[in-house]
């Protein structure tokens, strides 16, 4: 009781010791959190805690944080690539898509499901972003696969954790932010990131189809399509698909950077949406981008505020000394990989994970450069966890837009959720074990 008693004196004095400011800043920010103040604010109060409290710095250099945090040029491509996802969400892209898809597995024994699986995949190509997957896909899967007889838990699990491929799928919005947290190729992790999504698709399908056979006669079959008409859905579905064609490859072929190929994006969803397909009119578009200019807010928000509490972290030392007792220096490939998948994991549970990827990257880059590890490797692994922790209890953000779009409680829509965490739990294991996965397409690229 005393040795308690002595280390809460130490918080209140302000004494200067690892432990005792992880201690101030995880209480100061979990009672935040507890008090429903959004993220930015806990990780603002807990870094001016830190400086005023335990430091006695100059508390204007969160401020030169925060512009530092938002200052790389790579940046601008998140808005930019938020505001195509938008723009073809509106529109057409998703139907398109996904009636390709049905056209040529919709018949089959777990087709529907399958179907839902691959358009996630598709459409999160062209968005890069989860909860846009999670509406557009979602919208227009759910129905049917209800309809065929499936059960509501299994369709809202298979939509919210398929939506999560787009988190590996370039344009990623995460694989874009590692990218200028660790100062590694844009291009590199956009290839990378490809043969893991597709792999996880895979694996999801072949729970769909398990499922499905589980299930017996109580599934429908939808009808199979006609020849003429597979041809016609492929016609429907060529501009959509040619978006991630045209990005992945302007970028990786050095014809343009990042940051031109989200503008770009922007034009090609433009073009496809209102002149071609002459879905969207000008006060769509309009919505549009204010809906982007909002999301591009909190997002940079908490990437200046996430830059900000890292630089104290950082400044006081305290990651090298939590991180110390795990012996990370000379220990092999797998093991730094499985620390690295494990924390972001936990933090993505329970905290947004752009904020996470702010926080750890800066803490994790370190012992990546010293140990010989492949950065790009690093980031999809890091991108995977940000895509598990996005679909994971208690705090997975694409839960809650499930919740918002199929107005069902919180833990109706988390009960089927565990065999897709065993996959994305193996889809990790291999990842680890077998990062030819990963770095096969970005080194075929490179030859």
């Amino acid at each position: 009781m005393s040795d308690i008693m002595n280390f809460l004196g130490d918080v209140v004095a302000g004494e200067l010791d690892i432990y005792v400011i992880t201690f101030t800043l995880v209480v100061t920010m979990v009672v935040l959190l507890f008090l429903s103040f959004p993220m930015v604010v806990p990780l603002a109060v807990a870094a001016l805690v830190g400086l005023v409290h335990f430091s006695q710095i100059d508390t204007g250099v969160i401020i030169q944080q925060i512009v530092t945090g938002i200052s790389p040029n790579a940046l601008i491509a998140v808005p930019m690539f938020i505001l195509a996802a938008d723009i073809m969400a509106r529109g057409h892209t998703a139907n398109n898509l996904l009636g390709l898809i049905e056209s040529y597995f919709g018949h089959r024994r777990g087709g529907l499901p399958i179907t839902a699986c691959l358009s996630c995949t598709l459409f999160g190509s062209v968005s890069g972003s989860t909860q846009a997957t999670v509406v557009s896909v979602g919208q227009i899967m759910r129905p049917k696969l209800l309809a065929a007889g499936y059960k509501d838990s299994f369709v809202m699990a298979l939509i919210i954790n398929a939506s999560d491929i787009a988190f590996l799928i370039p344009p990623s919005i995460g694989l874009i932010l590692y990218g200028t947290l660790a100062n590694t190729s844009v291009g590199e992790l956009f290839i990378a990131g490809i043969g893991p999504g597709i792999v996880l698709a895979v694996l999801f399908s072949v729970y769909c189809y398990v499922y499905s056979l589980l299930q017996g006669d109580t599934i429908a079959l939808v009808e199979r399509k006609t020849g003429a008409e597979r041809i016609a859905a492929l016609k429907r579905a060529l501009l959509p698909l040619g978006f991630p064609a045209l990005i992945v490859g302007g970028i990786y072929s050095g014809a343009v950077t990042p940051t031109e190929a989200a503008s770009f994006s922007v034009l090609y969803a433009l073009v496809v949406e209102c002149v071609i397909y002459r879905e969207l009119k000008l006060n769509d578009v309009l919505n549009a981008a204010l809906s982007t200019g909002l999301i591009t807010a909190v997002v940079f928000i908490l990437v200046g505020m996430g830059q900000a509490f890292s630089w104290y972290i950082s400044f006081e030392q305290i990651p090298q000394g939590l991180l110390e007792p795990l012996d990370l220096e000379g220990a092999s490939d797998a093991y730094i990989l499985a620390i690295i998948a494990l924390s972001f994991f936990v933090g993505c549970m329970f905290v947004d994970s752009l904020v996470v990827l702010v926080i750890l990257t800066p803490i994790f880059v370190p012992i990546v450069d010293s140990s010989g590890l492949d950065p790009v490797l690093v980031g999809v692994m890091v991108t995977l966890q940000m895509a598990i922790g996005s679909a994971t209890p208690p705090f997975g953000c694409d839960i809650f837009t499930a919740i918002a779009i199929f107005n069902k409680p919180y833990m109706e829509v988390i009960k089927g959720t565990f065999p897709f965490f065993v996959i994305l739990f193996v889809m990790s294991a291999l990842l680890i074990f077998f990062p030819g996965i990963a770095l096969m397409l970005r080194d075929l690229a490179s030859l």
